[in-house]
């Protein structure tokens, strides 16, 4: 049996390819939030997809910092896990029709995003503390401060619009 031994990665590389990984991220949700938002019945929903498409923007911004303080030009690595997220987003839109059902929906969906992000960003953080990187990690955390208050807010948004689904529709048993 022959062994090849797999290329080492410096905790620096490792670093800067979970950045471009979250980079890629970032740019993909802006392409998913409008048709996230454009599909929300309830106005609060829309409303916080939309907030979060204008902070998002500005998280790239903000990663684009990072990079620069990294002395690297900004790229993106493709982020497989995000993608799969969208792509579940998008099916939920095309199988539920509009209703407090699909508001649940979509924000349980929003919510699985933040989440992939808040572990992404945590890591992130920890990362750049580890390699001394102060002033990156405080830019992160920045990052990461919104993507928890994103979270808490479908989480309440969500629960709000299950409460109208369940008025709307009684539950089978």
């Amino acid at each position: 049996m022959t062994t090849v031994k797999q290329k080492e990665r410096t905790l620096r590389e490792l670093f800067i390819a979970e950045l471009a990984d979250a980079y890629d991220s970032e740019k993909q949700l802006i392409k998913a939030l409008p048709g996230m938002a454009a599909a929300a019945q309830d106005a609060k929903l829309k409303a916080a997809f939309t907030g979060h498409l204008a902070e998002t923007k500005a998280q790239v911004t903000l990663l684009e910092e990072v990079f620069a303080l990294l002395e690297l030009k900004p790229r993106g690595k493709h982020c497989d896990g995000i993608e799969g997220i969208i792509e579940e987003g998008k099916g939920v839109i095309e199988e539920i029709t509009a209703s407090s059902v699909r508001d649940t929906a979509l924000a349980a969906g929003g919510r699985r995003a933040e989440h992939y992000e808040i572990a992404a960003y945590t890591s992130l953080i920890a990362m750049a503390e580890a390699l001394g990187h102060a002033d990156v990690s405080k830019k992160l955390g920045k990052i990461l401060a919104q993507e928890e208050a994103a979270e808490k807010k479908l989480g309440e948004l969500g629960s709000a619009a299950l409460s109208l689904a369940q008025e709307e529709m009684p539950v089978e048993a």
